[in-house]
């Protein structure tokens, strides 16, 4: 689960849409950005590229203060594994990035070993830690 995005926040969510094929990405990034509408592809001003979005229902209301929605956003940085496999995430993986095949409408998602870049370190199995294989 990523400890950015609360689970309650995601309550409307209907769909999640790719804008590109996630069977060979290890993680993406996810974010709750504040949008003007419930559907379609939203804008994206970050550094990097949009892969996914996700889709409210009718039932989601609007900010009162802002009129916007809050929706899930799914994106890569220039320097995530997808673009440089040695580079910075080689392994590790960004604190709000979750593995794509743990995603679903209404669910955050969460790390896994393919995540993270590989096997559990040496250090995590002698502490009996383990993350999921998804």
């Amino acid at each position: 689960m990523s400890a950015l995005i609360d689970s309650g926040q995601l309550a409307h969510e209907t769909d999640l849409v790719w804008l590109e094929d996630i069977t060979d990405l290890e993680y993406v990034r996810q974010s709750l950005d504040r949008l003007p509408s419930r559907r379609g592809k939203p804008s994206f001003h970050r550094d990097g590229r949009m892969v996914g979005y996700a889709i409210l229902g009718s039932t989601a209301k609007p900010s009162r203060q802002s009129g916007t929605h809050l929706r899930r956003v799914f994106w890569l940085a220039p320097h995530d594994r997808d673009t440089q496999p040695r580079g910075l995430y080689a392994t590790g993986a960004p604190s709000e990035s979750v593995d794509p095949r743990t995603l679903a409408p209404t669910q955050t998602g969460y790390k896994t070993e393919r995540s993270e870049g590989g096997p559990a370190s040496p250090a995590m199995l002698e502490l009996g830690i383990t993350l999921p294989k998804a």
